[in-house]
């Protein structure tokens, strides 16, 4: 069987746009840098799923040391990283090493292989038509469940945010546990937005109270 993207082959050649939030993660199994890895090996935890249209871009390069970086902060709130790229598990070795060597910055999470650019389809980030990998720029935030919350998508030139993505993955989890919604820029320990009334009623009775304020109340978490 052949470990590079054992994925359903009906669905890769169905899928030709980004999954949904809330649509489930497509399945795969893959070599890594660190060992054959699938989505399922993170069930029960959060994972942030970030591809990358070839090994040793620049840009690419910077967001791997950025990553490498925040590694810690990410294990704090119970996330993984796995990165994709679409070059093969030799070369991604070779890229990892020479971080290493040139940044001083070992790279502590899995890059999965994907020279045939199966998982890439499975995921939406190629279209049926693609002449090259420069649309596998997409991160993924997975939750426990293996549900995609969030898709954030860059284009080759720009690199992508780490701490944007680790407040991401932090006003997901504050907002599952409890009927909350986070405001622009919210950080954690920031106010947040308590949810509105749902009758007439219940707005009716807000407004003789005095509150005009009713679909737009701060709170504390």
């Amino acid at each position: 069987m052949n470990l590079e993207s054992e994925i359903s082959t009906a669905e890769t050649e169905l899928r030709t746009h980004l999954p949904m939030i809330g649509d489930d993660a497509p399945a795969f199994r893959a070599r890594t840098t660190m060992g054959e890895r699938g989505l399922d090996t993170y069930r029960g935890r959060w994972l942030v799923f970030f591809s990358h249209p070839a090994d040793f871009t620049p840009v690419c390069t910077s967001e791997f040391v950025a990553f490498a970086k925040a590694f810690d902060r990410f294990r704090e709130l119970e996330c993984d990283l796995l990165a994709l790229s679409v070059d093969s598990l030799s070369s991604h070795l070779a890229w990892k090493h020479s971080i290493e060597h040139r940044f001083g910055v070992r790279v502590p999470f899995p890059i999965v292989e994907d020279p045939a650019m199966g998982i890439a389809r499975a995921y939406g980030m190629l279209p049926a038509n693609a002449t090259s990998s420069a649309t596998v720029r997409t991160t993924f935030v997975i939750d426990p469940e293996g549900v995609i919350r969030a898709t954030v998508s860059y284009p080759m030139t720009v690199g992508r945010s780490v701490d944007e993505i680790l407040r991401l993955v932090s006003a997901l989890q504050a907002t599952d546990a409890a009927e909350i919604s986070t405001p622009e820029g919210w950080r954690p320990g920031d106010p947040v937005i308590v949810a509105p009334p749902l009758t007439f009623d219940k707005i009716s009775a807000k407004a003789e109270a005095g509150a005009s304020d009713w679909y737009y109340r701060l709170g504390s978490a």
